[in-house]
């Protein structure tokens, strides 16, 4: 019985024995891998300062401080879960062909590691940061009430007096501050209406989450605060996430489709961008990516995506091209550049299509980056200015332009500026006695986009840009389609009538 008690009484300091050791051997596996697969960007120490760092915005955390900003444990417990730190590391499906955090350089390490492997990563990182298990649980949002109509509407109600200020009045983050977080880098509001950019996922029960927790290090508080001025109880919450959710515009988020369709019609092109018109075409939404080819570098965009539409008639074609811009960029206006925090260039967009598209079998073509030797390009470029607000440019690459006369071609444009986001029509003939693109019927044309923010300091080849896509003038639908099977069913039930009626 003795030995039994003595074996009772040192089993804890048995057991302490064994998990250290597994401890220390999970901490420097965890080591190992991120030195491996992280320490690129928030450098070998954490301190955020890897090779990649200064080439990303928003900058790499720094993982030695303890704050992170993703968690779901409450507002008045600075820890972190190890789920929180794992959820991190893994990801989720955050957009389409994206699994980090949205809008960041940070990806999902899921296929790449395996569970195990970003426990230990998490373990290391808790290491790095000096972090304690958190006293508190997390938080629960999963059993929130029903997003009623009644329920949403309150929410826009407390979204119109809480978050707009920063959020804007359309929740596209169009606020009229200037933010920053606790580590000085310049942060805005998210774009309520395009969930695939949160970066703890989208949906009500995420943003109830952010709402209640808050995001440590920046200007977004907890509304479950009872100190807060803007505290809110936990049924209006979820109500303000129920709006918020409601804004999400799914249609315009970019996905694999790589055709914009230009629809048929046979009345009057629409010609402002709040033409009824439009909302009978769908859109095409691409990304949008820096220019890091040649020239003035873009390493730190500000937009993300381009919608478009299009529709065409016997004789023009029209191009509906949208995307969101938190800034409208008005150069020597105070307030832009209160905002911007410097000098403001204006906002601009712009088309492009190969001057002379390749017929079938012929793959060859031009550089999307403005032509090249090879091959010319036709470009439409929108600038929200007074003098010179459209260019029609030839280019055979950066350094060889040619600008022509937009109006001689036919070409227009105008654009209008609303709650953050840009609307530009282009308008042209199909055909022209000019150089240049020629559109035709039922024919796969490339096409491709680019667009500039002035706020954020873009201007000439320093701007984001999509790569080739494809344009296709859609034929208008062979009615007879639906005229023949009616004709035969008709046929049918004759022969089965008469074939009735003659039986005995």
């Amino acid at each position: 019985m003795g030995k039994v008690k003595d074996i009772i009484r040192i089993f804890p300091a048995l057991l302490l024995l064994l998990i250290a050791p597994l401890s220390h051997a999970g901490t420097d596996a965890g080591k190992e891998t991120y030195l491996k697969r992280c320490a690129g960007c928030h450098g070998k120490d954490g301190t955020g300062n890897g090779p990649a760092a200064r080439f990303l915005n928003p900058a790499p955390r720094d993982l030695t401080a303890g704050v992170f900003k993703w968690k779901t444990t409450p507002f008045d417990e600075p820890m972190p879960s190890g789920d929180d730190l794992y959820a991190v590391i893994a990801g989720h499906n955050a957009g389409p062909g994206w699994s980090g955090l949205g809008n960041t350089a940070m990806p999902g390490w899921s296929d790449t590691l395996s569970k195990g492997e970003i426990r230990d990563v998490a373990a290391y990182l808790k290491k790095l940061g000096g972090l304690d298990a958190p006293r508190k649980p997390s938080i629960s949002a999963s059993a929130g009430p029903s997003a009623t109509a009644a329920a949403i509407e309150t929410g826009k109600r407390l979204f119109k007096d809480r978050c707009a200020e920063c959020h804007g009045a359309q929740g596209r983050g169009n606020g009229a501050k200037r933010l920053k977080d606790d580590w000085g880098g310049r942060t805005w509001p998210r774009d309520l209406t395009k969930s695939w950019t949160f970066r703890r996922g989208g949906g009500r029960e995420a943003v109830y989450a952010t709402m209640t927790v808050g995001i440590p290090g920046t200007q977004m508080p907890s509304f479950a605060d009872p100190k807060s001025k803007k505290m809110l109880t936990n049924g209006e919450r979820w109500a303000v996430a129920g709006y918020a959710a409601s804004i999400d515009e799914p249609a315009k988020t970019p996905g694999t489709d790589t055709v914009v369709r230009a629809a048929r019609t046979d009345g009057v092109l629409p010609s402002t961008p709040a033409d009824a018109a439009w909302a009978k075409t769908a859109y095409a939404s691409f990304f949008l990516t820096p220019q890091i080819i040649a020239g003035d570098r873009l390493y730190a965009p500000a937009l993300d995506a381009i919608s478009i539409k299009a529709v065409y008639n016997e004789k023009d074609i029209a191009f509906l091209v949208e995307w969101d811009d938190r800034t409208e960029g008005i150069p020597r206006d105070a307030k832009s550049m209160e905002i911007a925090g410097g000098e403001v260039e204006p906002d601009s967009v712009a088309l492009e299509f190969p001057a002379e598209p390749p017929r079938d079998g012929d793959a060859q073509l031009p550089c999307f980056g403005m032509g090249d030797s090879l091959g010319q390009v036709n470009i439409w470029q929108w600038k929200n200015a007074v003098l010179e607000p459209l260019r029609l440019i030839d280019a055979n690459g950066p350094r060889n332009m040619r600008e022509r006369d937009a109006v001689a071609s036919g070409l227009s444009a105008n654009g209008v500026y609303d709650n953050g986001a840009w609307r530009v029509v282009f308008k042209r003939p199909l055909r022209t006695a000019t150089p240049e693109i020629q559109f035709e019927e039922g024919r796969f044309i490339p096409i491709a986009f680019a667009a500039w923010d002035g706020s954020n300091g873009e201007k000439g080849s320093k701007h984001v840009m999509t790569p080739w896509f494809w344009l296709r003038l859609e034929p208008p639908a062979d009615r007879t389609a639906y005229v023949w099977p009616i004709v035969a069913g008709i046929l049918a039930f004759a022969a089965e009538w008469a074939w009735l009626v003659k039986r005995p």
